[in-house]
C-alpha cells in the first residue's frame, strides 16, 4: 500500500468520530467483490487464429559440445572457451556466474 509522506498527519484526537453502525451499514452503490476465476479455465477458452499446431512435431538438431566450448557447472549453459572464468576440480565456470 502506498503511503503519502507529504500528507499532514492525523492524531487520534483529530480523527472524526464515526459510529460503527454507520460503517457497517450497507451503502447503496457499493459493489460486491467479483468471484475468483481459475486462470487455467480462462486460458482454455482462448483460441488463437491459425494456431492449431496439434499435429506438428518440432524437429531440432542437437549438436554436441565442440572442442572450443565448455558447460558451466553453475548455470549449465554451453559457452565458448573465451568465457571461461575459473576451473576448479575439473569443473568450469563462466564469467557471468563468477561476477
Amino acid at each position: 500500500m502506498a503511503v503519502d509522506y507529504d500528507a499532514p498527519r492525523v492524531t487520534p484526537e483529530d480523527e472524526p468520530n464515526v459510529a460503527i453502525e454507520e460503517l457497517k451499514a450497507d451503502k447503496p452503490g457499493r459493489r460486491e467483490a467479483a468471484p475468483d476465476v481459475d486462470e487455467t479455465d480462462l486460458a482454455d477458452s482462448f483460441e488463437l487464429p491459425g494456431a492449431d499446431l496439434s499435429h506438428e512435431e518440432l524437429q531440432v538438431q542437437v549438436v554436441p559440445v565442440q572442442a572450443d566450448e565448455f558447460t558451466c557447472m553453475s548455470c549449465f549453459l554451453v559457452h565458448h572457451r573465451s568465457q571461461l572464468a575459473r576451473e576448479k576440480d575439473g569443473k568450469k565456470y563462466c564469467r557471468e556466474c563468477e561476477s
